[in-house]
């Protein structure tokens, strides 16, 4: 359910501004979905895990606030992101 080292770094190099980039928005967000992205697929064959789905909406939600965040501070890189990640909204 977690992401692999190799894998975080990769998404830090791709959505980092520069290298050793882990603090911005975009890559918290990038990092998020992919978490999402493998829980989500973890709850297709484990529908009633109710203790990993709270964790998955608390992860939705904080992803979500630092999408109204970046919205706030700078549309232009919100709707990039938002572009190159597939998110609706």
């Amino acid at each position: 359910m977690s992401i692999t080292a190799e894998r975080k770094q990769a998404l830090i190099t791709e959505y980092g501004a520069k290298s050793g980039d882990t603090g911005s928005p975009e890559v918290q967000v990038a990092i998020l979905s992919e978490r999402i992205s493998n829980l989500t697929e973890h709850f297709k064959s484990h529908n009633k895990d109710n203790h990993s789905r709270r964790g998955l909406l608390k992860l939705v939600s904080q992803r979500r606030s630092l999408l109204d965040y970046l919205k706030k501070k700078d549309e232009g890189r919100y709707k990039t992101l938002i572009g190159r990640l597939g998110l609706r909204r």
